[in-house]
């Protein structure tokens, strides 16, 4: 997911969205861990796209304070 989809949506599709992705990590690092991914890149798109969702939660809520 790109920065200027994530910046598109709202704070209540963000925490969708996040917990989503939180979900499909979990799933793939049980998967991987029983038998090795045929795409184990998966895995860090997926960790990098939380780290994207949760900063653009994080700016929004900095930005309601200010």
């Amino acid at each position: 997911m790109k920065n200027s989809e994530i910046k598109a949506l709202s704070l209540e599709e963000l925490k969708e969205k996040l917990n989503t992705e939180q979900t499909t990590m979990q799933n793939l690092r049980f998967a991987h861990a029983i038998s090795p991914l045929e795409n184990p890149m998966k895995i860090r798109e997926t960790k990098k796209s939380i780290a994207r969702l949760n900063t653009e939660i994080r700016r929004r809520e900095i930005e309601a304070n200010s």
